[in-house]
């Protein structure tokens, strides 16, 4: 598993770098999607979670969801558009989950993604995601997670 000045990125999952979202490709052709460590860690301890509703449409660079920490609020964006199957109902009641496991229980959506086939080579695999996400943290003036 890459490990980026402190923050885990497990090789498993498929990254949207830019907005801080990990994609996990589901054995019904589904899609889960979470926030990534550099994320929650950059965010702080989050106090809310609102996702879309089951049923909802997420468009293409759109929220999938809102999260809210102590020092800021805003949306979570899926570079994957489709329609929203589930959601992470403990989330909802205990946001900080996200803080502590951000790859298991502190997932997000799953989402039945309407072009999978077209959005998932735009995504960076987690074996080779180490120099993207490093180059985006210096930028960013983020030392790492603690």
């Amino acid at each position: 598993m890459p490990i980026v000045k402190g923050c885990n990125l497990p090789d498993q999952l498929l990254y949207d770098v830019d907005n801080h979202i990990w994609f996990e490709e589901q054995a019904d052709g589904n899609v889960k999607l979470g926030m990534t460590m550099v994320a929650t860690a950059m965010a702080g301890q989050l106090v809310a979670f609102t996702p879309k509703k089951v049923g909802r449409q997420v468009d293409a660079g759109k929220s999938c969801a809102t999260v809210e920490s102590g020092k800021w609020v805003g949306p979570a964006k899926s570079i994957a558009a489709g329609s929203v199957v589930q959601i992470n109902e403990d989330l909802v009641g205990s946001p900080q989950i996200a803080n502590q496991d951000p790859y298991g229980s502190g997932w997000f959506i799953i989402l039945k993604p309407a072009d999978w086939a077209s959005v998932k080579p735009t995504l960076t695999p987690g074996t080779d995601v180490s120099a993207k996400y490093e180059a985006k943290m210096t930028a960013e003036g983020f030392p790492g997670c603690a």
